[in-house]
């Protein structure tokens, strides 16, 4: 028999302080984003398109976009601002099975799966530089690659930070968010500096490109996932003071300070380089600065590259932690998970177990792509039946307290569900092993759920979920 709300409040572990304030909040957001895209997916996208025009107007349909969803989640975030963001939504909205294999996917396969790729990218980044061209050699024994072992130690080495507490890792991410911006805007002020750019490269064209709305669709693909990243800050959302006021801000702020950043450096690479020339190179923003300042140039921007990744890789890590902490705490997952640490304040065991998966990712699979692949499908998903939830919240519970409502409800949510919605099927068409593989991994998380309802029972009821702070 099931125990009565009272109980379940006493049983209930404390929750994670909240340390956070609007800066810290808002450089979450934006050094999650900000990570390798925007310097490798311009070739890309030209390549789809054909145009420079196009490849622009991508870069703003794709941020406008993302913005939507955003905003849509600054209202969910600000009603209910606890760990476990998209977790806590789907959750209240549809029930335990939904939120259960929400927190599943991001726990055994998109969150390690993302930290696997983003560290893989930063070993593949730094082979750019002599010093680092033992990273493509193999290991003794010849069964990894240093780039692997490298991979890992770094994951372990930024787990240690947030183990250390969510304050010193957020100061982290704050500080080097903020030097990341700035060369950000180094590399695009030194582009629009050299006599060698040209505003007529922005009429070039790719005749060869695949073009049409298909090129373009893909393009956009694309962008959005050089945007992705902004739901990272509703995982910690239980750790940031005065959520009501600072989730919006941060999420909304955070989305058009990077949307300035990548529309900066898209045309600063476009002003060097003509069509042709960016479709050629395997990084653009490098060849760009490459032609402005020669090869130091080059060096600045792998150097930037290399800093953004790393950024990236604190905020993943700081987030995909929460959510299994989350499920823990309301009896949704094996209780071990929600376990603070007493002198650090921080969800130990959901770290250390994370960084494991992440581990032996890294040990089996050592191709980026193969990382990325895993991840795509399984957090558009999500993306988009999170974003409904917000019809289901304002028609189901009027009552509860919006600090934020989202502008131009219900249109533009519903436009970021439609939208979702195709870059699934796109995905799923053009990836489609990769999405099979995804599908499947979710499912298994249908016999955990049965076998953690067996072991703990019943789930703390929603009403019941989150501590009073």
């Amino acid at each position: 028999m099931s125990q009565p709300p009272a109980a379940h409040r006493q049983q209930a572990p404390a929750d994670l302080p909240r340390v956070l304030g609007a800066s810290q909040a808002t450089a979450i957001v934006v050094g999650t984003i900000i990570g390798s895209g925007i310097f490798l997916v311009p070739r890309e996208m030209m390549r789809d398109t054909g145009s420079s025009t196009l490849v622009y107007l991508a870069w703003i349909v794709g941020g406008l976009l993302s913005l939507f969803g955003a905003m849509t989640y600054a209202e969910l975030g600000a009603m209910l601002p606890y760990a476990g963001g998209e977790y806590v939504y789907l959750r209240g909205a549809y029930g335990d099975t939904p939120a259960f294999l929400y927190m599943w996917t991001w726990f055994a396969v998109a969150k390690p799966a993302s930290i696997a790729a983003v560290t893989i990218g930063l070993a593949r980044t730094l082979e750019f530089f002599p010093a680092f061209a033992w990273l493509s050699a193999p290991a003794p024994g010849g069964l990894l690659l240093w780039s692997q072992i490298f991979a890992i130690v770094v994951t372990w080495l930024i787990t240690g930070l947030n183990y250390l507490g969510i304050k010193k890792a957020a100061d982290f991410q704050l500080v080097f968010t903020i030097l990341k911006g700035l060369l950000i805007l180094i590399v695009a002020g030194l582009c629009f500096a050299s006599s060698t750019g040209s505003w007529a490269n922005f009429a070039t064209s790719l005749p060869q490109a695949e073009g049409g709305f298909g090129g373009f669709m893909l393009a956009l693909i694309a962008t959005l996932w050089a945007y992705d990243g902004w739901n990272d800050l509703t995982m910690v959302a239980g750790e940031v003071r005065r959520p009501e006021r600072s989730l919006p801000i941060a999420l909304i702020g955070g989305l058009f300070i990077v949307g300035i950043l990548f529309m900066a450096t898209n045309a600063a690479i476009q002003f060097i380089l003509p069509a042709a020339q960016i479709a050629a190179s395997e990084r653009p923003a490098v060849a760009a600065l490459t032609v402005v300042a020669g090869p130091g140039g080059a060096g600045f921007v792998a150097a930037a590259m290399a800093l953004s990744i790393f950024v990236t890789l604190n905020g993943t890590v700081m987030s995909g932690a929460r959510v299994p902490f989350a499920a823990a705490r309301d009896r949704l997952f094996f209780r071990q998970f929600a376990h603070i640490h007493p002198r650090f304040q921080s969800p130990s065991t959901s770290l250390v177990v994370q960084g494991l998966l992440s581990t032996v990712l890294l040990l089996f699979l050592s191709q980026f792509q193969q990382h990325f692949e895993l991840a795509v499908f399984a957090e558009w998903l999500f993306y988009m039946l999170t974003t409904t939830t917000v019809f289901v919240y304002r028609r189901k519970r009027p009552d509860l307290a919006r600090p934020y409502r989202v502008w131009g409800y219900p249109l533009l949510p519903a436009l970021f569900v439609a939208c979702a919605a195709a870059v699934l099927v796109y995905s799923y068409a053009g990836n489609l092993r990769g999405s099979l593989l995804g599908t499947a991994l979710i499912l298994l998380g249908l016999p955990v759920l049965w076998y953690v309802r067996k072991k703990y029972g019943p789930a703390i009821p929603v009403e019941d979920s989150h501590v009073t702070q």
